[in-house]
C-alpha cells in the first residue's frame, strides 16, 4: 500500500510512504480537501534522523487499526520539519504554548481553517507517563469535533491571534549596548557546568554559538570568558557524544557527563561545533583542539559529501532498528581488533566488560593525554599518535558494519555554515584540501541550488525545491564571505553582495528586521519571524551579521543601518537568556566594538603578498576582515580595496578600523593587529 507521499524527494516522507495512513504532503490538495469535508488535519512534523519519530510511526502509524481511524477522521500531512522550518516553527509555537513543552515528533490537530487546537509531541499507544494512548486521543478528537466543531474553530482562532499578538510583543526590546554584552557573558559564565561543562541538565545540548561568543569576548579582553568555554569543548571531546574513532559530533546527550548522545549525526551541529573547536585553537594553539576539527571535517568529507559537492543533512541514530548500534562496543570487539592484551587503549577508555551503557561500549576518555603519557613513559605526541593508530584500526572494523541511514537532501542554509567550517579551517591551516572542499561546495550551491538565478532551499538527487527562506541567504551569504577571505576570489564577494541585495527585497518587514518567509510565499495566521536561535542560528541574527560585514567592506550606511535596526529587537532578551540568543550576542559584538579592516594589495602568487596574508591569519581576530588583490583589483572586488596601491612596487598590507587607515606595511613584521577592549 502507498500513499500521497511516494513523489516526494524529502527522505523523511519517502519513511512514510508505505503506511497504510493515507498521507498527505502539505500543499493544496490536502488543505482543499480538509476544507471541503469539513474535516480536522493531523499534522505530523518530524525529520529524517528523528528517533521517535521513527519509534512513533512503528507504534502508530504501520498500525493498520490506528490507521484506519486516521483515515476515516483526519486530513493526515507529513512535513520534514528541515524542508519546511516555517511551519515547523509556527506549530511548534502553538504547541508549547498549549503544553509548555515541544519536541519531535511534533503532533498538530488543525481546524480546515489550519488553526491549530490540540497538540503534543509523541504520544505511545498505550497509556505511559502521563501520556494518552495515541489512539485513544484520536478517538477523543474526533469526539469532540463532532459535538461542537464551531467551538473549536472559535477556540483555534483565539490561539492564532493570540500567537500573532505574541510574535509582535517579543520584538518590542531594548537595542543592544556594551554592558549587556558583558551581562550576558556574566550570565554564562555562572552557569557554565563546570564539573562536566556545557549549560544546564541532560538532556544536554553542545552550544557552539554560546561558547563561540565567549571566544570572542576572550579575544575583547574578557579574562573570565576563556575557562568555561574550553572546559566545555575539552569535556565534549573526550567522547561519548563527539565520536572519538570516526570524528564528528551527535546531536545531544541524553546524560550530564556527554557520554550516552542522541546518536543522529546532523550537519549543522558540526559544522558549528568545527568552527568554535577552531576558534579555540587560534586562540590556545593547543593540539588537541585542533585534532577534533580536523577529525570533524575528515567525517563530513568522507560521509556526509555528495559527489556533486554538496553536504547531506544528517546521518540517522538507528542502524537495524536500534538507537547507536552502529557506534557501540562490546571488550570482545574491541579486543578482536586490537588484539586481548592491550593495556594501552583499555586504559585510555576505561574498557572492561560490563561496558557503561546498557551492557556496550561507548567510547569515552577517562584518562587525558598527559596521564597516559606519564603512566606509560610516553611522551604526549607519541601518546596521541598511537591512540588515532588504533582509533584507525576500529574505523576500519566498524565500517563493515550496516551503516544507520543517511539523509541525503542537500539543504542551503545548513551548506553555508558548513562552508563556513571549511573555510575558515581552510584559511586558518592554510589547508588546500579544505579550499577545494570549501570551494566545490561553493559552485555547487551557486548551480544546482540556484536553478534560474533564483536561490532555493533543498536539492536532492538533482531535484531542486521550490521554497526558500531568510536563512538560506543569509548562512550562504556568509559561506561566501568566508570563502572570499580564504582564496580572495572576487566572485564570491559579488555573490553574496547579490545574496544580500535580494535578500533585502525579498524578506524585509517595514518595522525592521526580517521575516522568515519571501514576499508571496504561503502565510498562515502569521508570516514567521523566528528570533531565537534554535539548534541553528536565527535567520535574523545571522542576516545582521553577513550586512555587518558587508558594510564593513563596502561602507554602505544603508547595510549597516538595516543590521543596527534589526538588532534593536533582542537586546533584552539576549541578555536575560543568553544561551537562547548567542548568535545575536556575536552579532551585537561585531557592531559595538570596532570593527578592523585589512586591504593586501599584491600579486596573490607572488610569496611577498602571501606572507603579509599569513600574517593576518594567525591567531583569533573576530572583528577583523580582510580583502586582497592585485593591483588593479578585479570588478567585483570590495571597495576597501579602492585606491589601494603597491608600496615602491612593493606588496603592501592597509589596516584600518572603521575606515581610518594607518600607514600601509609592506613586511610582515609591520603588521600590528592592534587589541580590542569591551
Amino acid at each position: 500500500m502507498t500513499n500521497h507521499l511516494t513523489t516526494a524527494t524529502s527522505p523523511y516522507l519517502l519513511q512514510h510512504a508505505a503506511n497504510p495512513v493515507d498521507w498527505y504532503p502539505w500543499g493544496n490538495e490536502a488543505l482543499e480537501k480538509a476544507r471541503r469535508e469539513n474535516k480536522p488535519i493531523f499534522l505530523s512534523i518530524g525529520y529524517s534522523a528523528c528517533h521517535w519519530c521513527h519509534v512513533m510511526a512503528h507504534e502508530s502509524f504501520e498500525n493498520p487499526e490506528t490507521a484506519s481511524l486516521m483515515n476515516s477522521a483526519f486530513v493526515n500531512i507529513k512535513v520534514d520539519r528541515e524542508e519546511r522550518p516555517d511551519l515547523d516553527s509556527l506549530y511548534m509555537s502553538a504547541v508549547v504554548t498549549m503544553t509548555g513543552q515541544g519536541g519531535w515528533p511534533l503532533s498538530v490537530f488543525l481546524t480546515p481553517t489550519l488553526d491549530p487546537f490540540f497538540g503534543g509531541t509523541y504520544f505511545p499507544p498505550r497509556p505511559a507517563h502521563g501520556l494518552p494512548a495515541f489512539a485513544e486521543l484520536l478517538q477523543s478528537v474526533v469526539n469532540a469535533w463532532k459535538k461542537d466543531p464551531e467551538g473549536i474553530s472559535h477556540s483555534g482562532q483565539q490561539l492564532a491571534a493570540h500567537l500573532q499578538q505574541q510574535a509582535q510583543k517579543e520584538q518590542n526590546t531594548a537595542e543592544f549596548t556594551r554592558e549587556m554584552l558583558g551581562q550576558a557573558a556574566r550570565r554564562l559564565v555562572e552557569s557554565c557546568d563546570m564539573a562536566s561543562g556545557g549549560w544546564g541538565a541532560a538532556p544536554k545540548f553542545p552550544q557552539a554559538m554560546a561558547i563561540d561568543f565567549l571566544l570572542q569576548r576572550n579575544a575583547l579582553g574578557d579574562g573570565d570568558a576563556l575557562e568555561p568555554a574550553l572546559f566545555s569543548l575539552d569535556r565534549m571531546a573526550r567522547g561519548g557524544m563527539y565520536d572519538v574513532v570516526g570524528g564528528g559530533f551527535a546531536r545531544y546527550s541524553t546524560t550530564d557527563d556527554w557520554l550516552v548522545p542522541h546518536f543522529e549525526k546532523m550537519l549543522y551541529d558540526n559544522a558549528l561545533l568545527a568552527q568554535a573547536y577552531l576558534h579555540a585553537w587560534q586562540i590556545t594553539g593547543s593540539p588537541a583542539l585542533r585534532r577534533v576539527v580536523e577529525e570533524t571535517l575528515a567525517f563530513v568529507a568522507r560521509e556526509l559529501r555528495s559527489p556533486e559537492g554538496g553536504f547531506f543533512s544528517s546521518l540517522d541514530a538507528d542502524s537495524e532498528g536500534r538507537e547507536g548500534k552502529f557506534y557501540v562496543w562490546t571488550q570482545a570487539e574491541i579486543r578482536t581488533v586490537l588484539g586481548a592484551n592491550d593495556v594501552f587503549f583499555e586504559t585510555a577508555y576505561g574498557i572492561n566488560q560490563r561496558g557503561n551503557w546498557e551492557g556496550k561500549i561507548i567510547l569515552q576518555r577517562v584518562v587525558n593525554d598527559a596521564d597516559m603519557a606519564r603512566r606509560f613513559g610516553l611522551s604526549e605526541e607519541e601518546t596521541v599518535r598511537q591512540l588515532s593508530e588504533r582509533h584507525a584500526r576500529l574505523l576500519a572494523a566498524r565500517s563493515t558494519r550496516i551503516r544507520p541511514a543517511t539523509d541525503d537532501k542537500v539543504l542551503t542554509c545548513w551548506n553555508g555554515l558548513m562552508l563556513s567550517a571549511f573555510a575558515q579551517a581552510a584559511r586558518a591551516f592554510n589547508n588546500e584540501s579544505y579550499l577545494r572542499l570549501a570551494q566545490q561546495n561553493a559552485a555547487f550551491l551557486l548551480s544546482s541550488l540556484t536553478p534560474g538565478g533564483r536561490l532555493c532551499r533543498t536539492w536532492r538527487k538533482g531535484t531542486p525545491g521550490n521554497e526558500v527562506f531568510l536563512e538560506d541567504y543569509a548562512s550562504l551569504a556568509l559561506g561566501l564571505l568566508d570563502l572570499y577571505q580564504a582564496d580572495f576570489d572576487p566572485r564570491w564577494f559579488a555573490r553574496a553582495s547579490g545574496l544580500a541585495e535580494e535578500m533585502i527585497k525579498r524578506f524585509s518587514d517595514p518595522a525592521g528586521g526580517f521575516f522568515d518567509t519571501p514576499a508571496g510565499a504561503e502565510t498562515l495566521f502569521a508570516r514567521p519571524k523566528d528570533l531565537q536561535d534554535n539548534a541553528t542560528p536565527s535567520g535574523n541574527a545571522l542576516a545582521a551579521q553577513v550586512l555587518l560585514q558587508l558594510s564593513a567592506y563596502s561602507g554602505r550606511d544603508a547595510w549597516h543601518e538595516a543590521a543596527e535596526k534589526n538588532l534593536t529587537f533582542t537586546g533584552q532578551l539576549a541578555q536575560r537568556y543568553p544561551t537562547a540568543f548567542a548568535r545575536w550576542l556575536s552579532a551585537a559584538s561585531f557592531s559595538l566594538n570596532p570593527v578592523q579592516q585589512a586591504a593586501v594589495i599584491g600579486s596573490l602568487d607572488d610569496p611577498h603578498t602571501l606572507s603579509l596574508v599569513y600574517t593576518l591569519r594567525k591567531g583569533y581576530h573576530p572583528n577583523l576582515i580582510t580583502a586582497a588583490a592585485p593591483f588593479p583589483p578585479p570588478p567585483g572586488s570590495p571597495a576597501l580595496l579602492d585606491q589601494r596601491t603597491p608600496v615602491d612596487g612593493q606588496p603592501a598590507a592597509y589596516l584600518c578600523e572603521n575606515f581610518v587607515c594607518r600607514l600601509p606595511a609592506t613586511r610582515p613584521e609591520d603588521i600590528k593587529i592592534l587589541p580590542l577592549k569591551n
